[in-house]
């Protein structure tokens, strides 16, 4: 806890650029306590934006599972590291996407742009396991380079990984994928520099919950002191 008389006697308070009390002494929220029933929809509002990874996987039948997660992020460069967080349903059993990549050890993290936002959307409804969510939506699927799991043709750009290890903390389930293929939209990547054109890559990023999204297109630039 804050204390507020030492909040007030600090010499900071006060001064430009110092915190506000209101700030310091604003609202406390114990996520492992009295608030642990809105841990979810707190932290998904606090941590803005999230980028979005379309993970395909696939079935034992073949069929190709396509499923958002914001619940990702890249953790590392050597090797390349990224990592997404399928849940469980609400029976407790693990979602498709966890049950396939366990089984295959694979996956495919497909980017998503604006022209895909409403079709990745979609994909998140539950649907019976052996049913291919890209059929489903009439997405054309194009082969990896190496593994077995497709990509989602219109993807700006796709990670093809191979499963590190799986940790599960309490209820959450963390997969660790190594990315051994990228494939990347020609006009979003400086064929010299090998770098990302930002003003042509715009993902979409996740916002709050239940159903906000934002766009990547209004960017400014820092540069970091040397």
């Amino acid at each position: 806890m804050i204390d507020a008389a030492a909040v007030r006697a600090s010499p900071d308070i006060g001064l430009p650029g110092a915190p506000s009390l209101a700030m310091l002494v604003g609202m406390e929220l114990d996520l492992l306590g009295a608030h642990a029933d809105r841990a979810y929809p707190i932290l998904v509002g606090l941590v803005t934006p999230r980028p979005i990874a379309w993970v395909t996987t696939l079935h034992e039948n073949g069929k190709v599972n396509a499923a958002p997660f914001s619940f990702f992020n890249v953790f590392g460069d050597d090797p390349p590291l990224v990592v997404f967080a399928p849940g469980d349903r609400d029976d407790g059993t693990p979602k498709d996407s966890a049950r396939n990549v366990r089984r295959s050890g694979e996956f495919v993290v497909n980017m998503v742009d604006e022209t895909l936002a409403a079709a990745m959307v979609r994909s998140s409804a539950s649907h019976p396991p052996d049913l291919s969510e890209t059929e489903l939506e009439g997405l054309a699927t194009a082969p990896s380079s190496s593994i077995a799991t497709p990509r989602i043709a219109a993807a700006p750009a796709a990670l093809e990984c191979k499963v590190h290890s799986i940790i599960e903390v309490g209820s959450n389930r963390l997969v660790l994928g190594i990315v051994h293929r990228v494939h990347v939209r020609d006009e979003c990547i400086d064929p010299v520099a090998l770098r990302i054109r930002q003003e042509v890559y715009q993902p979409i990023g996740r916002m709050a919950v239940p159903d906000w999204y934002c766009r990547s297109a209004d960017l400014f630039e820092l540069p970091r002191p040397r």
